[in-house]
């Protein structure tokens, strides 16, 4: 996206929130999806567009783990790694995931239709190993069924 383009998305959130300086937090995640992630320009512009050093945007996109600052496929994956979870086998299930999708934790596919990270607890312990993709639950998650989960993700 060109800097000019990026800079226009950032102005509209802006003015639907009125450059309130409060809103910093709902106007980065409003950024953040229309861009599909918070590039330097970006918090530049929005740090300008309310008045703001820079420092405080950045602190607050680096702070929230709903943030990032590099692009993201469509379909973010995060496998529980929490105590719960791996205990079940979650590490087993990481390990299948990076196979299917040929990449590492922290990184996105080529294609970036996916995004694979891990989180330390999603709170559904009896439910583990828990894996999220989107805003999917997948409770029980076991390498076998690493693929036909993927499947449903276009």
């Amino acid at each position: 996206m060109a800097v000019k383009q990026l800079k226009e998305k950032v102005g509209q959130v802006l003015e639907k929130y009125q450059r309130d300086k409060s809103a910093l937090i709902d106007i980065l995640h409003d950024t953040q999806s229309e861009i599909g992630y918070l590039p330097k320009e970006a918090l530049e512009a929005v740090g300008q567009g309310l008045g703001v050093p820079l420092s405080r945007v950045y602190s607050v996109a680096t702070f929230f783990k709903a943030f990032s600052l590099k692009p993201r496929g469509r379909h973010l994956i995060n496998v529980c790694l929490g105590t719960a979870c791996h205990v079940r086998g979650a590490d087993k299930v990481l390990e299948q995931m990076e196979k299917e999708l040929g990449i590492k934790t922290g990184a996105n596919t080529p294609d970036l239709k996916f995004t694979l990270e891990i989180v330390r607890c999603v709170g559904a312990c009896a439910l583990g190993p828990m894996v999220i993709i989107g805003e999917d639950y997948h409770g029980e998650m076991t390498p076998e069924k690493v693929s036909e989960v993927l499947k449903n993700y276009s």
